[in-house]
């Protein structure tokens, strides 16, 4: 961390629970998803707060955007990342291509429900933007991120390439290799 990174105002303080990141203070939490774009709000029993993925955590973790607490500690950013690899044994690969497109200026959400890792909107969108369906944006990528030695069978290439055009979105594949760098490909169905 630098140290300009390093003298920066804290934001918010999320609370590691299971497997993802929470924000219960909505004021912190407005201030991290309608200025950063990041996060979800979820309300359940009464209880209104932003969820963070952990990719999502860990950048404004790095960033010093935030402070994370695990069963009301301070976490580090080492620490963080040794436990986001417990959790989730992709997140390596997650997250460097989450950064990546992060600090290429691409707002970036999960892709889940769309059977990939990520969902890109260009620069300078606002995702959240009101109004009707045929106003606000759309998902410009889908994002699947993959170490350089992964394979997939045709059933799964189909599936993730289907998906994306349903949503109207390109397929793009981000392989990470062994030192780090993400090559994207772009994976389309050709009709003969």
């Amino acid at each position: 961390m630098t140290k300009e990174e390093n003298s920066k105002e804290k934001i918010a303080v999320a609370e590691f629970l299971d497997n993802k990141l929470v924000i219960f203070d909505e004021k912190q939490g407005t201030s991290i998803f309608r200025e950063k774009f990041f996060g979800k709000w979820i309300e359940e029993e009464k209880i209104k707060y932003l969820q963070l993925s952990l990719e999502e955590g860990m950048i404004l973790l790095e960033r010093g955007l935030i402070d994370i607490n695990v069963k009301g500690k301070p976490i580090n950013v080492k620490k963080f990342y040794a436990l986001c690899f417990k959790t989730d044994k992709e997140f390596p690969q997650k997250y460097t291509v989450y950064n990546n497109l992060r600090n290429r200026g691409f707002i970036v959400k999960s892709g889940f429900k769309f059977g990939t890792h990520f969902r890109v909107y260009d620069r300078g969108v606002n995702p959240y933007k009101e109004g009707s369906k045929e106003t606000k944006e759309h998902t410009k990528y889908n994002v699947h991120s993959v170490p350089e030695n992964h394979t997939m069978s045709y059933q799964e290439w189909s599936r993730y390439v289907r998906l994306s055009q349903n949503i109207r979105a390109k397929a793009l594949l981000g392989v990470v290799d062994e030192e780090g760098d993400v090559t994207y490909y772009d994976i389309k169905r050709v009709k003969p």
